[in-house]
């Protein structure tokens, strides 16, 4: 009796156990089932989730969502969550590179061709004129790019945009990756465009007055020379270098010297041109040495002093492997010497490209200009000094000659330059504000302290126009970089007088009212440069 008892129980309790077990197995492949099934019906959407705890700059991480179609054939991987760290960082200054994949093929993120390939299709951007330049393909994908700081959110209908200079931000309806920039980095000012900006005239507007402004001084910059070292040379009033160029209908980006090193690393910026141009040169490697803290870490590799005599400069930063360059023209074409009866005289080959063009070659960046020496008395003559083909000109017309100049140039670009590496400019001529007489008669601009509220009468220059219909002809994208009309208004910023040490035995005769003040006018045109480069 007592083991039927004793049977029975552990009858019993096998049963209980067989049924437990049978049950949590039916359960699980009941809930396999529906997890699977439910798992496909959001197939739409992928996360890529960048947790990035260990990043010295104390962010926290942040999810960057992106949709794709239900046929689309789209992975993409991780490959770099470095951050680089800017001098001026905001809420919105770090996007982490990254590397899109589609059939094996990696296309980096963070270079200058980027391919974002979905639905089997594949877009190329690259910096240039006629395509996208942010390294993403323009309309390619939708996204949301969110940041986990104090539950702020930039959506893909919304974007700060923070006016330079006056802690301002609009917001304009966009998709985020929609023309987004390669590891973006927003500084103090500096703005995330949409497309339609780089539409925007920015030659129109108007010149405000920016206490944060001065990007450097005379004393941090070492590459002045005397002739634009308006401080150094005993100017005293600094309003001059406080103003800051507002285009009317968009806004530029304040000038990011890290941000600018970064696009130009492993690369040649080389201006080419006139005094002018070495006016903007001296600007530009001023406004980088703000990302540099060791000045060694900058040298020229000609290993001379900057001067006004005629010569080639190259300034290595040897951090980013870089150069920043400058090469004397005045005409873009050869100046030469040639017979005339008995007498050899100046003359100017027009169809002669400038015999140092072959240090211009395997540029990276070109910035071309002339146009100030062609208002000299000799050239606007053009009595015996034009020559063609072996012959020199009678008489030949000013505009007709710098047409011609105009067109051996950009014969040079098309044939020497790859359009694929070699990005070109050309900028437009600058304003001269001599009053009561020329530079050799009298004329002056000492008296000015602040820019003209308005320009009464202002026509473009001829040359301007011509230099336009030259590039419509080229088969090489060159960008004009159009600065007349706003360098129009800023009669103060000149040398004048301060274009060296002054003393008051000097004679103020003579006055610089064509060069412009360091910092000052041309910090300006390098931040159009910057703007083209970076958007």
């Amino acid at each position: 009796m007592e083991k039927q008892r004793s049977f029975s129980i552990k009858t019993t309790r096998f049963l209980l156990f067989a049924f437990t077990i049978s049950s949590s197995v039916i359960f699980l492949i009941f809930f396999s089932l529906w997890l699977i099934r439910a798992t496909s019906s959001v197939h739409q959407q992928t996360h890529f989730m960048f947790n990035t705890p260990t990043l010295s700059l104390g962010l926290k991480p942040f999810a960057l969502q992106t949709s794709t179609a239900s046929t689309g054939n789209f992975s993409a991987i991780l490959i770099d969550t470095h951050f680089t760290t800017p001098e001026n960082r905001s809420r919105y200054a770090n996007v982490p590179r990254f590397q899109a994949k589609e059939s094996g093929t990696e296309v980096s993120g963070h270079g200058k061709i980027a391919n974002f390939a979905i639905n089997g299709t594949s877009n190329t951007t690259r910096f240039g004129k006629s395509e996208n330049t942010y390294g993403f393909a323009q309309g390619s994908v939708t996204g949301l790019l969110t940041r986990r700081e104090n539950e702020s959110k930039v959506s893909d209908n919304e974007i700060y945009q923070g006016a330079a200079g006056n802690g301002k931000s609009t917001s304009t309806q966009k998709n985020v990756f929609d023309n987004l920039p390669e590891q973006n980095e927003v500084s103090s000012g500096e703005i995330i465009k949409d497309h339609k900006s780089r539409n925007c005239d920015v030659t129109k507007g108007r010149w405000v007055f920016d206490e944060n402004y001065a990007l450097y001084t005379n004393v941090s910059c070492p590459f002045i020379d005397e002739g634009f070292d308006c401080q150094g040379n005993g100017r005293l009033d600094k309003e001059y270098m406080k103003w800051r160029w507002q285009p009317q209908d968009c806004d530029i980006p304040r000038f990011n010297a890290t941000k600018m090193l970064q696009l130009i690393r492993g690369k040649r910026l080389v201006f080419v041109g006139d005094s002018i141009n070495r006016n903007q040169w001296e600007s530009m490697l001023c406004l980088l040495m703000g990302a540099i803290k060791d000045p060694k870490r900058v040298y020229e590799t000609r290993g001379r002093r900057i001067t006004k005599e005629k010569g080639d400069y190259s300034f290595k930063f040897v951090d980013y492997k870089c150069t920043v360059e400058y090469y004397v023209t005045h005409f873009l074409v050869h100046e030469s010497k040639a017979r005339l009866g008995k007498k050899r005289v100046q003359t100017l080959k027009i169809d002669t490209i400038d015999k140092g063009s072959s240090r211009w070659r395997g540029a990276d960046i070109l910035v071309f200009n002339t146009a100030h020496w062609w208002t000299h008395f000799k050239t606007k003559a053009g009595i015996n000094y034009y020559q063609e083909r072996g012959q020199v000109h009678p008489h030949l017309d000013v505009s007709t000659a710098f047409q011609r100049a105009l067109v051996t140039w950009a014969s040079w670009v098309d044939k020497h330059t790859n359009p694929g590496k070699t990005q070109v400019f050309f900028r437009s001529s600058a304003p001269s504000h001599f009053r009561g007489g020329q530079w050799n008669s009298g004329g002056h601009c000492k008296a000015a302290t602040e820019p003209l509220p308005k320009i009464s009468s202002f026509n473009y220059p001829e040359k301007n126009s011509i230099v336009e219909e030259v590039i419509k002809q080229m088969k090489t994208p060159v960008t004009f970089l159009n600065v007349t009309s706003l360098s129009e208004y800023r009669v103060d910023a000149h040398p004048s007088v301060y274009g060296r040490k002054f003393r008051k035995s000097y004679s103020s005769s003579l006055q610089d009212c064509s060069h412009w003040c360091l910092p000052g006018v041309p910090d300006t045109w390098n931040e159009l440069l910057y703007y083209h480069l970076h958007f």
